[in-house]
């Protein structure tokens, strides 16, 4: 199931060609035939304004206070966390994982003179989340320098709304029911080939998966 929170998000996405039909290994490691490419819509600036300026007007009437800094995860949350500052006119920061690649990813660190003051108000800010793994992860990092969050949001809530929330927390568009465990996901048991998106496809491993590089 898909729905939008009024303002025709899940057509744009159609339109931009962001939201994407097939047999995908999302970063959470479930299997979905959705994927959700927002870069392909937040390319487009007037896009990204628009859709900054409809989340903002979600979730401002559900914080206590306007944020002092909208903070994001890199790297699909920067220009989305960067349109949504603009919209509060606070500053916009990200957090990012540095380290060499491997089979464990990095922590979340907040780099390149980046800081939160203790006690300073602040929105979390992602593109997609599924299992909101990366997102709590920034929420951590942030609250760790005693900075305050007072909410949390996303282009597409991925959980179907199912997300069990301490923050207010907002999104534009949410789909349900398009994600599973590898072990019983019927696109596997029908043999269909497995994409993993967000880097170039070229390569095939055994298992018949096309792997990125």
């Amino acid at each position: 199931m898909m729905r939008d929170s009024g303002g025709g998000w899940l057509g744009r996405l159609r339109a931009r060609e962001a939201l994407l039909e097939g047999h995908f290994r999302l970063s959470s490691g479930l299997h979905s035939p959705h994927y959700v490419q927002c870069a392909r819509l937040l390319q487009h600036p007037e896009d990204a304004e628009a859709a900054a300026q409809a989340l903002a007007a979600r979730l401002a009437p559900l914080l206590p206070e306007p944020p002092a800094v909208v903070l994001s995860p890199a790297l699909g949350g920067i220009v989305l966390g960067h349109e949504l500052a603009r919209v509060w006119g606070c500053r916009a920061i990200f957090a990012e994982r540095a380290g060499q690649p491997s089979s464990q990813p990095a922590a979340l660190t907040l780099r390149r003179g980046f800081a939160l003051a203790a006690g300073e108000p602040f929105v979390a800010v992602e593109d997609v989340v599924t299992t909101a793994g990366s997102l709590r992860e920034l929420l951590a990092v942030a609250i760790a320098t005693g900075a305050r969050p007072i909410g949390a949001a996303a282009l597409v809530d991925r959980a179907g709304g199912a997300l069990a929330w301490e923050l207010p927390f907002a999104a534009l568009v949410t789909l349900s029911g398009v994600q599973c465990e590898p072990a019983i996901c019927p696109q596997c048991a029908a043999g269909v080939l497995l994409e993993r998106p967000g880097s170039r496809v070229d390569v095939t491993d055994r298992e018949g998966t096309k792997q990125g590089r």
